[in-house]
């Protein structure tokens, strides 16, 4: 179908006052001598400094929001780094691991390898390398992601439409890739843990030319490991090249590829049932799992790209990046429905099912970008354009034996047999195009005040098909207009505001397996930031209101399926308040503390999405103990609110019975420290869930009812680390 924007006139009406709110400020400045903003660098390398050479908890610039790389006050967006320090104190080894310390997000781990991610109460589906991305297909990630291959993940909160294309007010996640260093150096660390775990990760860069104008950089690993719930095993292999070259003094070529696979040996496909056919809860053994034990779940990510980097003069940089993602999943898994008895424990039924997925996405953007005068000032602008191909193909095959009853989860030991897969087959097979066109520019208002305006075009197509229905689609030249303005109340401390409108297409289907139309909406924030300790300490102060209309809201499960249809939701908003401190204190502290408050409503003003918690805080730091050199203690607590969710339990075809799963309010404690033994080696002792909390991962719902599992209970780690 063509979209005709009815929105259309108000975006351009909204972006020229945009542009002429910019004009006074330049009138103003008129007979006044040009002013710089932050030096550009003007050499074909990196914009910042790693943070893996840093080695503190602030990163000194991102670039997540724009392709120029903004400092911490002059982003007026909250934005979240998880620098490699970090990552490496408390062994933070997977994205799950990385999200779940990061300001405002919440890891949504419905079952064991999918996990879906939310921040200011929407789901997070758009993901970058290096600022090039799509927005993930179904919203989720399949497998554990590993972080053994980045320097630091820049997490932006709110709409990022002017780079993504699609403004989805949750948060846009950048991964940051490693790269080559112009010296030799390298690590390797041994882990092993609770569950037989075992880890190995070796890291290897430096020049492989003698004139260092090539280098490059190896990062490979192994995981292997049992787990806390009965029967589950994962098995991670990694590796990760890159390459660059200055093939001249002012191009850079970087090339890379990434390959990691995650096999994982009876996984849980759904979870546990929460609640009993009388209202009452659920309460298992954390052990308990509803896999089989010949189910499987494989998971493949190939990463590749091409970075061409060009130094054009007078601070100008042009970049050209072709990024191709190619993912396959091959699973046989086993589900349990129903709503057990509270007396027997009987009432479940057994849904076994073979599951492919193969998605590929090539992704090409080129964009320039540098310094500009204009009314006797200096300012900075950025051109690009993009265009991305992504195709998804899937197919389900289900087993012989669905709707068979199970014996209660208290006696089940996964010994369901194997079935045939010759019960029905349905699947999807689509391609989703984009082009964009995009413009920003950094205006030098005043010596104090700065604002950022940009506007994106994009031209969505969709064809194809998913289990019988048309996923054909097209929108032509959606605008995405983004303005922000930031004023410097003194050297240390400034005050922003930005504006950004929310344009995203969704996958989710209705009843009759249409695609539901995109949501559309707007996003405000208004904050406070500022630095101290000569820089090495930013806080953030970010006050937030999102509404949207056409958000997908699961409204039940297809007849005969375990597999949820959506409606759209209109009038929906989220608004909120997120703290924020991060830095080296001291030369021995380093903290970490985040908070965030966010409120969800309908239309109607009632609470909505009671599964995300209102409050969820975040504090971390260690200490370097003075008078024992090379030795390092540290701490990290996450707390969040209650959570809720509102199941429906159907004992026939005619009734539904509501009953309400809660989910108390609780804190996860965990414990480090670290010991420099000798020259280049280092032992690090990692304990998490100290105080053997008890909770559910997600309260998450697809479909009537949710089903969930428990966090891992008390455990531990030592690493043992060489650098070279």
């Amino acid at each position: 179908m063509s979209r005709m924007s009815e929105t259309g006139f108000r975006r351009k009406a909204l972006f020229t006052a945009i542009m002429a709110a910019s004009m006074p400020g330049l009138t103003v400045a008129q007979g006044q001598q040009p002013v710089a903003l932050q030096p550009l660098e003007v050499s074909a390398t990196r914009e910042a400094a790693s943070s893996e050479q840093t080695r503190s908890y602030v990163a000194e610039t991102t670039t997540t929001t724009m392709k120029m790389g903004l400092a911490h006050r002059e982003t007026p967006q909250a934005v979240t780094v998880v620098t490699r320090e970090q990552m490496d104190d408390f062994a933070q080894n997977d994205i799950n691991d990385v999200l779940e310390g990061t300001t405002g997000v919440t890891v949504e781990s419905a079952e064991t390898d999918r996990t879906y991610y939310t921040a200011r109460g929407f789901d997070i589906n758009n993901f970058q390398y290096d600022g090039v991305g799509l927005p993930a297909v179904y919203d989720n990630v399949q497998g554990e992601l590993d972080t053994a291959f980045f320097d630091r993940v820049e997490v932006v909160r709110g709409a990022n439409g002017l780079m993504t294309g699609s403004g989805n007010p949750s948060a846009t996640v950048n991964f940051i890739r490693k790269r080559p260093t112009a010296d030799t150096q390298g690590s390797i660390a041994v882990t092993g843990g609770s569950w037989d775990k075992k880890r190995i990760v070796g890291d290897v860069s430096g020049a492989v030319s003698e004139s260092g104008a090539v280098r490059g950089r190896v990062v490979a690993g192994y995981e292997d490991k049992d787990s806390y719930l009965d029967r589950y095993s994962n098995e991670k292999q990694m590796f990760y090249g890159v390459i660059e070259a200055d093939l001249t003094d002012t191009t850079l070529l970087t090339l890379g590829h990434s390959i990691q696979t995650s096999d994982t040996d009876s996984p849980m496909w759904g979870a546990l049932p929460l609640f009993n056919t009388d209202g009452t809860a659920t309460d298992y053994a954390r052990s308990t799992s509803t896999s089989s034990d010949w189910s499987y779940w494989d998971n493949t990510l190939h990463n590749s790209f091409v970075e061409l980097q060009q130094q054009l003069g007078d601070g100008w940089r042009a970049q050209g990046s072709v990024l191709r993602l190619k993912s396959e999943s091959e699973s046989e898994l086993f589900y349990q429905y129903g709503t057990p008895d509270p007396d027997t424990g009987e009432g479940l039924a057994a849904y076994p099912s073979q599951y492919d997925l193969d998605v590929e996405q090539w992704v090409v953007d080129a964009y320039a970008t540098g310094p500009f005068e204009l009314a006797n000032r200096t300012h900075e602008l950025v051109l690009g354009a993009t265009w991305s191909r992504s195709e998804t193909v899937d197919e389900s095959r289900y087993g012989q034996g669905i709707g068979d009853p199970l014996p209660p989860l208290e006696e089940w030991q996964g010994n369901y047999p194997r079935p045939t897969f010759d019960n029905g087959v349905g699947g999807s097979d689509w391609t989703d195009k984009e082009v964009a066109t995009y413009a920003a520019a950094r205006w030098s208002l005043t010596d104090r005040l700065t604002a950022i305006t940009g506007l994106r075009l994009t031209w969505l197509d969709s064809d194809g098909d998913s289990y019988g229905s048309s996923k054909s689609t097209s929108y032509d030249a959606v605008e995405t207009p983004y303005a922000g303005l930031i004023y410097d109340l003194t050297d240390n401390h400034s005050v922003y505001a930005s504006y950004t409108e929310i344009f995203t297409p969704q996958t989710e289907e209705d009843i009759n397996r249409d695609r539901l139309d995109p949501i559309d909406g707007v996003n405000y924030e208004i904050g406070l930031k500022s630095e101290f300790a000569d820089d090495r300490v930013n806080t953030t102060v970010a006050l937030f209101q999102t509404r949207q209309e056409n958000v997908a809201e699961a409204a039940g499960t297809y007849p005969g399926t375990q597999d949820p249809y959506y409606q759209g939701q209109d009038g929906l908003e989220s608004q909120g308040v997120e703290l924020e401190f991060v830095g080296d204190v001291t030369d021995r502290i380093q903290l970490f503390a985040g908070y965030t408050y966010v409120d969800i409503e309908d239309a109607d003003g009632n609470p909505e999405k009671s599964f995300v918690p209102e409050h969820l805080a975040q504090l971390r730091g260690t200490w370097q103990v003075p008078g024992v050199e090379g030795l390092k203690l540290g701490s990290a607590i996450r707390w969040q609110s209650e959570i809720t969710q509102d199941q429906i339990y159907r004992p026939d075809a005619s009734t539904a019975i509501s009953y309400e799963t809660k989910q108390e309010s609780y804190a996860v404690v965990d414990l480090m420290a670290s010991y420099d033994f000798a020259r280049h080696w280092s032992a690090t002792l990692n304990v998490n869930n100290v105080t053997d909390e008890k909770y559910i991962e997600s309260l998450k719902k697809f479909g009537d009812a949710a089903q969930g599992f428990y966090g891992e209970p008390a455990n531990a780690s030592v690493t043992v680390s060489r650098v070279f």
